[in-house]
């Protein structure tokens, strides 16, 4: 059964994931203030509407309670997001998922209900920097504050070894979930399993213990 999605503000970000929903066959109601912004996702949502969503009895008119998930995807007005969060949750909207522009706007969003929040341009400032400083390191994804999985690629340090020998969860506090291997990917891969080089370990943990291994890996 397809899920319904509805994307309120349809700038890069919003544009981006309206686009990506549809392309899964995804049902996507897209939703801007900006006509010229809602005539050209007509074509790529399922449907695509002018309407003011600080207003609750245009929420109310869309029928906005019967999605599954609504991102409110704003951008620079804080307050629009703000009022369109907190109608939504209080419309019954079960998950909301709103953009932040920074840590002050981040707390209101979860104090009003949102149920995630997203900071797309430091997170992508973050996977980027990770990806400039190490050249082992393929992709990084932010669990929480202290918390994150990390993409590295196998170096001439950890060839040949085993998960076993090279002991990483007792010596360094994290997990290597899964190796990727060509097209093959070894979820929960075998203590006895040898790294290969190039192999790309997939790796969960605390970011002082991912950066403490990744050190490690490139002394």
């Amino acid at each position: 059964m397809k899920k319904e999605f509805v994307v309120i503000g349809l700038g890069r970000f919003g544009g981006s994931i309206c686009r990506e929903l549809s392309e899964q066959g995804m049902e996507v109601m897209a939703i801007d203030l900006d006509e010229d912004r809602v005539n050209e996702f007509a074509a790529i949502a399922s449907h695509a509407v002018v309407a003011d969503t600080t207003d609750e009895s245009v929420l109310k008119s869309l029928g906005i309670r019967n999605f599954d998930h609504v991102i409110v995807a704003i951008g620079d007005d804080i307050q629009s997001s703000i009022l369109t969060t907190l109608m939504l949750k209080e419309a019954g909207v079960k998950k909301v998922t709103a953009k932040a522009q920074n840590d002050y706007h981040e707390k209101v969003l979860l104090k009003i209900g949102a149920d995630q929040v997203v900071h797309p341009e430091r997170d992508m400032g973050r996977r980027i920097a990770h990806n400039i400083v190490s050249n082992n390191v393929l992709d990084y994804l932010e669990l929480s504050d202290e918390h994150s999985i990390m993409e590295i690629i196998a170096n001439e340090s950890l060839a040949g070894n085993t998960l076993i020998d090279l002991d990483i969860r007792a010596r360094y506090g994290i997990n290597i979930v899964a190796i990727k291997r060509g097209k093959d990917i070894f979820v929960s891969p075998q203590a006895d399993e040898p790294i290969q080089l190039n192999d790309v370990l997939i790796i969960i943990g605390a970011d002082k213990d991912i950066d403490r291994f990744e050190r490690k890996m490139n002394d």
